[in-house]
């Protein structure tokens, strides 16, 4: 194998699993948080990764897609974690709360990635294979993140919609589940996804998180 791939196979592993898993262990301690043991008492609300990796979703399909597209699209998942949205105390808002988990814990270990590369830089580390896992960290989180979050069920966002919307229109958007990825993956493939959602909002997130975290460089 070339070392080449090896060395980006071994920068990308750790912030791709992690990225994958903690978004799902999220929805679950949310979920019982707001009511709903389901996850919990199958194991779910755990930050062990190895409790939520889908062998083809967690490490296969994300390589693939990687160097499929030259780095420039990465799109991965884990087991999903069981909710049973009915024994929320508050159905409507406690799934959205649950759905918007997963982003939100994209978007912090996004920051967490961001602060690692500043303590590179602080410490002086000269490694680029941590420098190059820190950047990839912050991508592969936003990517994750901005990508649950187009509003288009079973994604995140999608939910998160669905909880916005009167009744009706909720009914409406929740028959489009079953079609949901493929819609996902036509968007992908034709570009359109990529050029106005996932390229707009990934932008900004860099924009937030150095905004952020140039407090934090200015202190050194």
């Amino acid at each position: 194998m070339d070392s080449s791939l090896i060395q980006t196979i071994a920068v990308y592993a750790l912030p791709v699993i992690f990225a994958i898993t903690l978004h799902e262990a999220a929805h679950g301690y949310v979920a019982r948080w707001l009511g709903d043991n389901t996850a919990y008492v199958l194991g779910r609300v755990s930050i062990n990764p190895m409790r939520h990796i889908d062998p083809l979703g967690t490490i296969a399909i994300p390589l693939l897609l990687y160097f499929a597209t030259s780095g420039a699209f990465m799109f991965g998942y884990a087991k999903p974690v069981p909710v049973a949205f009915g024994n929320l105390r508050n159905p409507r808002w406690g799934s959205l709360w649950v759905a918007a988990a997963g982003p939100a814990c994209n978007f912090v270990q996004a920051l967490i990635w961001g602060v690692f590369g500043v303590a590179l830089a602080v410490l002086n580390v000269d490694e680029p294979f941590f420098t190059r896992m820190a950047g990839a960290g912050v991508g592969v989180n936003l990517v994750l993140g901005v990508l649950n979050l187009f509003p288009l069920p079973p994604l995140d966002g999608g939910r998160v919609l669905m909880a916005l919307l009167p009744p009706r229109q909720s009914i409406a958007l929740s028959r489009l589940e079953p079609y949901g990825f493929f819609i996902v993956m036509a968007l992908v493939m034709t570009g359109t996804l990529s050029r106005y959602w996932l390229n707009p909002l990934v932008t900004l997130g860099y924009g937030a998180i150095t905004a952020i975290l140039t407090p934090l460089v200015s202190l050194f």
